[in-house]
């Protein structure tokens, strides 16, 4: 059968742009750039890693924007990042069946970050938190101490967190992000429901061992257009792992709708896992239920 176009599907990585120019998404960790080539030329910092960034053009209002691009790919619901201004508030006040948000988190801030997501959680009902390790200004590594409280928090409000894994696209160490770290984490938050992002190469044969070691260890295929889903994963999915594998998308920061599902007809998911992975997975880990 292929990729089926009647799921109603979960993009589980979407950005809804705030204004035509969208290079302030990268200026938490611009301070880490350190060539010339990233720092003054680059429109998104892992550009020399994607051909055609996406161009959003001038809209009178990006959020009903956003909406009518998912409308295109029969996306029903997308989760975006809660930045606690006009744009996320509009999104949630006028498209609640639409999105679902995740709070972008510093571990640097210790105790008062952990305040702050229980804040919004409490007045908007976040669906997960998310830390981009190596993006962090100064970089924690995935089982630093200053990321416990996140977790702890996480465990605590019965939310995900989402974690970049992997070598960064942007031209920062890699240490940070390795996918051994995870394994400490599982082992010490048994109850914490981790959700990979970005790819975890070059290390997706270990991200599918530890997640056959580990049941509340999750993958997204975030920031990969199709084409170059990983084959570990491609296979775990279509074998163990069918329950594991969550798409997420990576539009408008580095890949357009067009070009991710012009690529979706060529992956080789069996019949069965499609639904599990267009939706079906996410609805579960993020708890989203038929009647939201």
């Amino acid at each position: 059968m292929g990729y089926p176009k009647d799921i109603k599907i979960v993009d589980c990585m979407l950005g809804i742009p705030e204004a035509e120019d969208r290079s302030g998404w990268y200026e938490s960790f611009k301070p880490l750039l350190k060539d010339e080539q990233s720092r003054e030329m680059f429109k998104m910092p892992a550009q020399y890693m994607f051909k055609d960034i996406p161009e959003t053009g001038k809209a009178d209002d990006f959020v009903k924007w956003t909406v009518g691009q998912m409308d295109r790919f029969n996306i029903e619901y997308a989760l975006v990042g809660w930045n606690d201004n006009d744009t996320s508030r509009r999104a949630k006040e006028q498209y609640p069946d639409r999105f679902f948000f995740d709070m972008p988190c510093n571990p640097n801030n210790g105790m008062d970050e952990v305040r702050r997501i229980k804040q919004a959680h409490a007045e908007v009902g976040l669906s997960a938190i998310s830390v981009f390790p190596a993006g962090t200004c100064p970089q924690v590594p995935i089982n630093h101490k200053y990321m416990f409280p996140l977790y702890a928090c996480a465990v605590e409000l019965d939310i995900p967190i989402l974690l970049n894994v992997g070598i960064p696209g942007p031209r920062i160490p890699m240490e940070t992000q390795k996918v051994e770290h995870l394994d400490e984490i599982c082992w010490f938050f048994p109850d914490l429901k981790v959700v990979m992002r970005h790819g975890a190469e070059p290390w997706e044969d270990l991200a599918v061992k530890l997640m056959l070691k580990w049941p509340n260890l999750y993958y997204s295929t975030s920031a990969f257009a199709p084409k170059h889903y990983p084959r570990a994963i491609i296979n775990y999915a279509n074998t163990r792992g069918a329950d594991k594998i969550i798409y997420a998308g990576y539009f408008p920061m580095g890949l357009s709708l067009d070009r991710i599902f012009s690529d979706m007809e060529s992956v080789p998911l069996k019949d069965e896992v499609w639904p599990k992975f267009l939706r079906e997975n996410a609805m579960k880990v993020f708890k989203l239920g038929d009647s939201k």
